[in-house]
């Protein structure tokens, strides 16, 4: 899958082991809002891509 590296600029590939999913869950007066996100780490670095609900149910990546 590939993500973008803000420290290279530059888009990389990273292994689907590589890959984690994550529910960010963040409380607004009108209620919660629910982010979906895949965690990678790539040399070192953590990298977040933002998706929708579709893809984040559709990866196979262990969810944290």
């Amino acid at each position: 899958m590939q993500f973008y590296d803000l420290k290279t600029r530059s888009h990389v590939d990273v292994t689907e082991d590589n890959i984690a999913k994550t529910r960010m869950v963040r409380k607004t007066k009108n209620g919660e809002q629910v982010r979906y996100a895949l965690k990678a780490s790539h040399d070192g670095r953590t990298l977040y891509k933002f998706v929708n609900e579709a893809t984040f149910k559709a990866t196979n990546a262990k969810e944290e």
